[in-house]
């Protein structure tokens, strides 16, 4: 993967850390190489929150050292389903929640193409069961967390807003029975809908050039989990194809207990057709959901100039994380 170089402002961040492409080089090589974060904080890196085939899940946390307000702010670190702690390299990501008070984590998980989409969506699922069972650790509300993040980070921001379940009671491991709902989600250009994507009928990963050269298509190859392995396999079946997408897709899973979700999205987006977020608005709507779509007038995929709509975004958390 070529590297890419992060700027200090919002935009060039997302630039960085929404394309999906590549990552920051060397972002953890030093302490200079880290951006700086003006906030008084504390940082705990490499936190283990899950594990799964000798593999350690991590997240970073980021918590302000006076004005704190009980909330959390949970940063999916993703594009194109690969994460990485190369993207820490940051800056206005995490401080302009640590200047509002909250307590930001950044999240990474099992990245394609080694795991597939539906495991990836279990381990941020995992992230905030761990995040939620250690509340009180970090000085969080366990019933104020919000959640974001842009492109593939988006997409499973949305599947948390849209598919958090309340835990299993029964569960041998203390983490797996709390709770994997957030309280607001609030993304940018996130896919919706992997079976019209853009337009009815077409699958990004099969009829999309763009898409496929983007490099996503491994995060699709067509596994479903066996319970005789206990892994996940490979299937050739068109029908289990068209249920993975089903599932996998947030438009699918819109109802009326979902978080209150804000979008961004740029209408000339060349990777993720703005038509995926104007889909799901009125589900979202019909659900009784509170909702607002933003579009961006000529703005492609991650965008310059976000600042306004990133404001925006931390307007939405103080409102329903209040």
């Amino acid at each position: 993967m070529d590297a890419h170089q992060s700027k200090s402002s919002a935009a060039g961040l997302w630039g960085v850390l929404l394309l999906g492409l590549g990552c920051v080089a060397s972002a953890r090589a030093g302490e200079s190489d880290r951006a700086v974060l003006p906030t008084p904080h504390t940082e705990t890196l490499d936190v283990v929150y899950g594990k799964k085939y000798g593999m350690a899940l991590t997240m970073d946390v980021f918590r302000p050292r006076a004005k704190a307000n009980g909330a959390a702010v949970v940063v999916v670190m993703s594009g194109g389903w690969i994460s990485s702690t190369d993207l820490l390299k940051v800056g206005a990501l995490f401080d302009e929640p640590l200047k509002r008070g909250y307590t930001v984590f950044a999240v990474y998980h099992g990245s394609q193409p080694k795991y597939a989409i539906p495991e990836i969506i279990g381990d941020v699922r995992r992230s905030i069961r761990f995040i939620r069972s250690h509340a009180a650790d970090y000085g969080i509300d366990p019933n104020r967390i919000g959640v974001t993040g842009g492109s593939a980070g988006g997409h499973l921001s949305l599947m948390l807003g849209t598919t958090g379940d309340d835990g299993d009671s029964k569960a041998s491991d203390p983490v797996d029975r709390a709770s994997s709902r957030v309280q607001a989600v609030a993304c940018f250009f996130p896919p919706t809908d992997f079976l019209n994507y853009g337009a009815e009928g077409k699958n990004p990963f099969k009829d999309d050039k763009v898409f496929k050269e983007f490099g996503a298509r491994p995060a699709v190859d067509v596994q479903e989990y066996d319970p005789k392995s206990g892994r996940f396999e490979h299937v050739d079946d068109p029908s289990k194809f068209a249920a993975l997408m089903r599932r996998i897709s947030p438009v699918t899973h819109v109802t009326a207990d979902d978080a209150p979700t804000m979008i961004v999205h740029g209408d000339a987006d060349q990777l993720v057709p703005a038509q995926q977020s104007e889909s799901i608005l009125p589900l979202f709507q019909k659900a009784g959901v509170p909702a607002e779509l933003i579009i961006k007038k000529g703005a492609g995929h991650a965008f310059e100039g976000m600042e306004p709509e990133y404001a925006r975004m931390l307007d939405w958390f103080d409102h329903y994380l209040k």
